[in-house]
């Protein structure tokens, strides 16, 4: 697909990404100092430099140090020159943003609406959800590079196709981009939930950090593995999938995957809330109830998490020591309950892996809390914006 870039670039400039990859960070430079940490010929630079400008993907920036004579000019990434979209669509409710090209946020919108509505209701709601936010912030629909959506279930990333989700009837194998691109001509980036919490925990509170594991814990169980600075999404888009591990406590106890012993069966919001109504012949529903139950200092209702978060701790053991994170970031909604939770997992952890793979470990909870997600969205549109590829292809490309 067309995008933004391209259609702005005006005369191609082949190899511009080589020059655009060393100001992304934010950093001035001059043209000789890019020539110099490029190895090419100043003109070459001056030339891709030039295009780049006219993108507006970078803009002057203060002003060098003379040396003697005219002071050389300096070029950084030009953060306002395009705006994505993140959006993360839960089950019962959606938050919009629209970033710009750093991640900073320029507004937002947060709406109580229900999945299993359907692909084109729910969808259609974004539709107008980003047609508002564009015009609330004053920006027009030629602006928008990208946008970036994250589903509560199973994805298929290369083609945005929620694959067999549980909890959204209407959803499998729907073509989510092809029908949000009916709207903004722009490319679509799909995720499911987990993944691009794991991202927007990591750019937000972890930037520094190449292996995170980002676990939520709510009415499901995943993961979302960053390795080497890379989201790992797996051969078919499932990698992370903890809940459905079977654990050593779990023996016959039915998950609805129609499995047995599976972590989610145990751990999960709705079993924990049952567990403790068989307990105390009480009447809890849903994860919010178990947590304000913990809350209250029901002593029950501690002990039954701080056992969840022992049964967690058993299946994250053995992914510490096959992954090696040097962070797992805790979230979901489960993970309100605090250091009860927390305790559990720890417990586990530090006792059953290697303790190399726990010598530097940090197990925290999540600081975005529900902002992780709308946050990675975002952050997935803009990686792709400024890729390499996208970049490269651009350059390569007649306005």
């Amino acid at each position: 697909m067309e995008s933004v870039i391209q259609r702005a670039s005006g005369v191609p400039a082949p190899g511009a990404s080589e020059v655009f990859q060393l100001l992304r960070d934010g950093h001035p430079r001059t043209r000789a100092e890019l020539a110099l940490l490029t190895g090419l010929a100043r003109s070459t630079v001056a030339s891709r430099v030039d295009w780049l400008m006219r993108t507006g993907l970078i803009a002057p920036y203060g002003g060098a140090v003379s040396t003697g004579g005219r002071p050389p000019s300096l070029f950084a990434l030009n953060p306002g020159a395009r705006v994505v979209i993140g959006a993360d669509i839960g089950a019962t409710h959606a938050i919009v943003v629209l970033t710009d090209l750093s991640g900073r946020e320029i507004v937002s919108e947060r709406e109580e609406i229900t999945i299993s509505d359907g692909p084109e209701a729910v969808l259609g709601w974004l539709a107008k959800a980003v047609e508002a936010l564009l015009d609330k912030g004053k920006r027009g629909s030629f602006e928008l590079a990208a946008i970036g959506i994250g589903l509560p279930g199973p994805v298929e990333h290369e083609t945005g196709m929620p694959i067999n989700p549980p909890i959204m009837p209407g959803w499998d194998r729907f073509d989510v981009p092809h029908f949000v691109q009916r709207s903004f001509n722009v490319p679509v980036l799909v995720d499911n939930d987990v993944n691009i919490m794991a991202l927007g925990e990591q750019t937000g509170s972890w930037p520094e950090v190449a292996d995170l594991m980002f676990i939520k814990v709510a009415t499901g169980i995943g993961a979302g593995i960053i390795s080497g600075g890379q989201l790992q999404r797996g051969a078919q888009g499932t990698a992370g999938d903890l809940g459905h591990v079977r654990v050593p406590r779990g023996g016959e106890v039915l998950c609805r995957c129609g499995n047995t012993g599976c972590l989610e069966a145990l751990a999960g919001g709705p079993a924990l809330a049952s567990a403790l109504n068989e307990l105390t012949g009480g009447s809890l529903v849903t994860s919010r109830d178990v947590i304000d139950l913990v809350r209250s200092g029901d002593a029950t209702a501690i002990q039954v998490i701080r056992q969840a978060g022992r049964d967690i701790g058993d299946v994250l053991a053995t992914c510490v020591n096959l992954i090696n994170p040097s962070v797992v970031v805790i979230g979901g909604s489960l993970a309100q309950a605090g250091e009860h939770l927390l305790a559990g997992i720890r417990e586990v952890v530090y006792r059953r892996s290697l303790p190399l793979a726990t010598e530097h470990l940090r197990i925290v909870p999540s600081v975005a809390g529900e902002r992780a997600g709308v946050m990675g969205a975002a952050s997935m549109a803009i990686s792709h914006v400024l890729s390499p590829e996208a970049i490269e292809a651009a350059s390569l490309q007649t306005g």
